[in-house]
This record gives C-alpha cells, sequence and structure tokens, in this order.
C-alpha cells in the first residue's frame, strides 16, 4: 500500500469518526451534557498527553505556550472548540442532529468567507456563486422555520474561526491541541469535582457509563491523529472533499438511525448547499490542477 492510498484511508477513518459519533453520544444521553464535555475534555487531555509522552515531545508543549500572545491564541482557540463540542453534544441530546449535519456542511462555505473578510483572500467567480448559494438555503431555512438555523450557524462559525486560528499556528496539530485542553482542564476538572461532591456525578456509577466516559478521550484523538496522517499523504483538495464524509454519516445517522423529522425547508436547504459544495469543490479542484500544471512547466522549462 503507497502513501496515497494510506492518506486515504486515514481520512476516511477520521471522517468515519467524526460522522458517526452522534451514535456514541446517544449512548450517554443519562448524562448531563456539561458533564460529559469536562469528561471530554478531561480524557483527551489524558490521551494527547499520552500520546506526546510516547513521542518525546512533551516539552514542545512549553514552546506552543512561551508567550502571553501565544497563551491568548490558544485560549481564544479552546474556547471556540469547547463551545462547539459543547452545542454538539446538545444538539445530539435533544435530537438535533440533523442541524449538526448542516453545520458541519456550512463550515467550509464560512471558513471561506472569513479568509476573503479577515485575511483578505481572493475567490473566482464560481466560488462566489457557492457562498451565494449557501446564503440563500440560510434565509430560506431562517423565514420557513420562523427563525435562523443557530445550531448550524454556531457550529459553523465556531468551527471555521478555529480553523482559521489553526491555519495560524506554526505548531503541530497534536500539540495545539493538547495544549489547548491543558488550557481547559482546570474548569474540566472542577465541574467534574462539583458534580461528584453533590452526589450528582455519572462516573464510578456502573462499568459501561465510566467506560463510555473515559472512551471520549480516543474519540477526540483518534481522528485527529488519522487526519494528521491524511494531511501529510494527500493533497489538500482530496482532503477537502473527503471532509464532507462527516456531515454525511450525521445526516445519515439523524435521518435514519434516529429518525428525526426533515422538514421541506430543511430539505430545501440541503439541497443548495449540495449544490454550493459541489460548486466549490470544482472550483478548488481546477485551481489546484492549473497550480500543479504552471509548477510543472515552470520546472520543465531550459533555463534562459
Amino acid at each position: 500500500m503507497n502513501n496515497t492510498q494510506q492518506g486515504l484511508l486515514a481520512m476516511l477513518g477520521a471522517c468515519s469518526i467524526w460522522g458517526l459519533s452522534p451514535i456514541y453520544y446517544k449512548a450517554l444521553l443519562h448524562v448531563p451534557p456539561g458533564e460529559l464535555l469536562a469528561h471530554r475534555t478531561f480524557w483527551s487531555f489524558v490521551v494527547f498527553a499520552g500520546v506526546l509522552a510516547l513521542q518525546g515531545r512533551l516539552g514542545n508543549l512549553k514552546s506552543a505556550m512561551a508567550t502571553p500572545r501565544a497563551v491568548a491564541v490558544l485560549a481564544f482557540a479552546a474556547l471556540m472548540i469547547s463551545i462547539n463540542w459543547g452545542l454538539f453534544i446538545i444538539s445530539v441530546q435533544i435530537g438535533r442532529v440533523t442541524e449538526t449535519s448542516l453545520g458541519y456542511y456550512i463550515f467550509p462555505l464560512m471558513a471561506v468567507l472569513f479568509g476573503v473578510v479577515l485575511l483578505r483572500e481572493r475567490l473566482s467567480t464560481l466560488q462566489w456563486l457557492a457562498i451565494a448559494l449557501a446564503t440563500v438555503a440560510v434565509l430560506q431555512l431562517a423565514i420557513g422555520l420562523g427563525t435562523a438555523p443557530w445550531i448550524s450557524l454556531i457550529l459553523g462559525v465556531t468551527f471555521a474561526l478555529y480553523g482559521l486560528i489553526k491555519k495560524r499556528l506554526t505548531t503541530g496539530p497534536v500539540v495545539s491541541v493538547t495544549a489547548e485542553v491543558v488550557l481547559l482542564v482546570p474548569f474540566a476538572f472542577g465541574w467534574l469535582a462539583y458534580v461528584h461532591a453533590g452526589g450528582q456525578g455519572q462516573f464510578g456509577r456502573d462499568l459501561w457509563t465510566s467506560g463510555l466516559l473515559a472512551f471520549s478521550g480516543v474519540m477526540t484523538a483518534l481522528p485527529l491523529i488519522l487526519f494528521s496522517a491524511a494531511a501529510q499523504r494527500v493533497s489538500m483538495s482530496t482532503l477537502g472533499v473527503m471532509q464532507y464524509i462527516n456531515p454525511t454519516l450525521q445526516f445519515f445517522c439523524a435521518t435514519v438511525i434516529f429518525g428525526e423529522a426533515l422538514s421541506r425547508y430543511h430539505t430545501i436547504a440541503f439541497a443548495l448547499i449540495w449544490l454550493a459544495l459541489a460548486i466549490y469543490s470544482f472550483s478548488s479542484w481546477r485551481q489546484d490542477s492549473a497550480r500543479r500544471k504552471s509548477a510543472m512547466t515552470s520546472s520543465v522549462e531550459p533555463p534562459v
């Protein structure tokens, strides 16, 4: 198996874990979302710190948090991912996985829009068309339902901001995520201590629940490690297309496994978003192909 095939399998594994994770969180409906989020944060810290220790890279944490500015950036990233994790858990528990799926479909287009506004990146006509279609999808959903799809929007915005911050960090993904949970773990540990002091904590009540809660660290760490491995082996355009496996599997969980109702406004929104993503992916693929051809041409041109 060559590097590209290994990368594709790693990306498939990462997106499958992310996409099917609602099934895992449904199994923990009896655990309050705040407690579940605290456990996810705490056990993620345990797993990530363990991985870095095995790799002999724990010292990299100190470098990643060497300046107040670096800590501030990591703290903002930690806040964004914590909000994202928490809202995702709540959405699964209240039966709104359809909206989480829509949020993660919207996220790539949100990220592109932030790139234009904050980084002054330039878009092609097709990419602007994709963003326009996504905007129409959200507007018609808001008008049809009488309220904005807040879950989808908040998930898309927080994850896009998180990705924007991560793009500007020089540390690797595992080190940076470990640094983020280092900042979050005191709050998680404090909340768990408070919950258990009041006799309401779920950890330790039965082996099944305790095992699932501890497994949340693996559920968080494994797909990120797989994604990092994939990013080293396949092109960014391939990664971009394959990331849609995640919300597609979430959509499958919502509609087929959990039997969530799908209004006509949701159906229209998903159709418009899928069309927008198809247009955007095609445009990105065409730009990526043009860059590769240009690089190949310049590499074979004889020196003047």
